[in-house]
């Protein structure tokens, strides 16, 4: 009941649910009158939104090769951005992670599941004053499916046989029924663009609360308040400034100091010191996010299954959870779904720190000398530390890991999903479906373990169209079991997203979607000078 009235009072906090519908849940679930009418009158007080101010945010994340074309986004900063400037169809919700309206306002399926119809919100404006058309959205949608754009959606998308315009809504016919359409579609690469973006996709027009004033690639980025914002309860702040700062100590030193508002990455050996300063809040949410050490199976030596399972045994889980996250986070299992996910496939067995079947695995596979091992501060905080304690826990399995530390400038386009064994991290996807199509389907561009399995391909495209909610479960299962025991995947933990701001800042959404209140932190939260 506790989660329940959180979830209505941050419903008020947003201004998504006036006193009528609030009263009407609150009676429904129970709650008394009295307590009820209490609770959505703090909620309202204490959170009534204050305009104004200029909001200055120090992100870890983005680099000298970041460019504004959404459907290349894949840095801590490019997200947050995108997020600034531009909207998408459905978002999901903070505390559920259900499908909720944005651009388009309402869908509806074929009995099947394979065919859905949206209605596109009439009347929003993009920043260069055009009006968003239906075409907008079908050529947005088409230019994702196209193997050219790049797009980190690619994999979401190959399910979609045709996007059309009929009738003034939005039709998408897909090669089997998917329940999970909607949510697929709030994938943050989605931005809705004028003419799709296929002009110049780099140009940040959009429909979203802020109107990009300026771009530096690494460096900052600024945004100025859209005046004609279709939402009305959002996009609080009359200016937002985003500073990369990829130094964990700057970026603490900024926020400690008022230079900045809010930051992100905050390593958890460093919250209690944060703690101290009186002008300082620590922001710790759970959700799907995971830490990675990554292997391409296609590549020598990690196509040999028994190395891969030589290196995840010699991963001692429980000790990196309390040494690099300090707790803020749990034990992962070598797939990427957590019970945060609907259909969490419950009953899978742990896997431990097992030297002795370490050195089994190793042996097996025939492989000797140093394994190397690419890392830097900015695949994930602590990922430097992470891998040598990994270094540490291999070698009593006989297993020599060299580390070697890669420079954050250019590490998401020279190391990630191109080296062969290296630290990244997942922010989760709304569904299953999604994060297996995104990071595991063959086809998909984010495939970053190279884990090429047609047999997997073929299940995941089943459970997609399976309607019986136990036989999809089961699939689930059946792939989690094959990510865990023959991929790439060395997946540590879970980590709690744990960022700070000054006290100055209120009405910031705990979201279980992702980092940085999944992106939306600058378009939800405002000032009280």
């Amino acid at each position: 009941m506790s989660e329940y009235k959180n979830y209505l009072a941050n419903q008020v906090k947003m201004g998504k649910m006036n006193r009528r519908e609030f009263m009407g849940r609150a009676m429904a679930a129970g709650i008394a009158l009295s307590s009820a009418s209490t609770l959505f009158a703090a909620s309202a007080a204490a959170q009534e939104p204050k305009r104004g101010g200029h909001l200055k945010l120090g992100l870890e994340g983005g680099s000298a090769t970041d460019a504004l074309d959404p459907a290349k986004a894949l840095s801590q900063v490019l997200f947050c951005v995108g997020r600034n400037w531009g909207d998408l169809l459905v978002e999901s919700d903070p505390l559920t992670g259900a499908a909720v309206p944005a651009l388009a306002e309402s869908w509806e399926p074929s009995p099947d599941a394979a065919v859905w119809t949206f209605k596109i919100r009439k009347g929003v404006q993009f920043h260069d004053g055009k009006e968003l058309t239906i075409e907008d959205a079908v050529k947005t949608l088409q230019r994702h499916t196209d193997e050219k754009s790049e797009s980190g959606a690619l994999g979401v998308m190959k399910s979609i046989k045709t996007i059309e315009n009929k009738g003034g809504d939005l039709v998408l016919t897909l090669t089997e029924g998917n329940a999970d359409l909607p949510l697929l579609l709030s994938d943050y690469h989605l931005i809705i663009q004028p003419g799709g973006g296929y002009d110049n996709p780099n140009a940040a027009i959009g429909t979203g609360p802020y109107k990009l004033t300026s771009f530096e690639a690494g460096v900052r980025a600024t945004f100025e308040k859209n005046p004609n914002d279709w939402n009305p309860n959002r996009g609080y702040v009359d200016s937002v400034e985003i500073i990369n700062m990829n130094d964990a100590t700057a970026r603490i030193a900024a926020l400690s100091s008022g230079q900045v508002h809010y930051i992100n990455r905050v390593d958890p050996k460093t919250v209690a010191l944060l703690k101290r300063a009186p002008t300082v809040e620590i922001l710790s949410t759970a959700g799907r996010g995971h830490y990675v050490f990554i292997m391409h199976c296609n590549t020598a030596p990690f196509d040999n299954n028994d190395l891969r399972m030589a290196l995840k045994y010699a991963m001692d889980r429980e000790n990196m959870v309390q040494t690099i996250l300090g707790g803020y986070g749990k034990v992962g299992n070598d797939f990427p779904i957590n019970s945060t996910y609907a259909l969490f496939p419950e009953g899978i067995e742990q896997r431990a720190y097992d030297p002795d079947k370490a050195a089994f695995h190793y042996k097996k596979s025939g492989h000797s000398g140093p394994v190397l091992l690419r890392t830097s501060d900015v695949a994930f905080p602590g990922a430097v530390d992470a891998a040598v304690l990994y270094q540490e826990s291999a070698k009593k399995a006989g297993i020599e890991i060299e580390v070697k530390r890669e420079p954050g400038d250019g590490y998401w386009s020279n190391v990630w999903n191109v080296q062969p064994f290296s630290t990244s991290y997942w922010g989760g996807r709304p569904t299953q479906d999604q994060m297996y199509s995104t990071a595991y389907l063959s086809t998909a561009d984010w495939n970053d373990t190279k884990f090429l399995r047609p047999d997997f391909d073929k299940i995941l495209l089943e459970a997609r169209s399976e309607l019986d909610e136990a036989k999809r479960k089961e699939m689930y299962r059946t792939m989690a079991m094959m990510v865990r025991d023959e991929g790439g995947l060395i997946l540590p933990m879970f980590n709690d997203f744990v960022n700070a701001c000054t006290k100055q800042v209120k009405g910031y959404v705990h979201d279980i979607g992702n980092d940085m209140s999944n992106g939306y932190v600058a378009t939800r939260v405002w000032l009280d000078a």
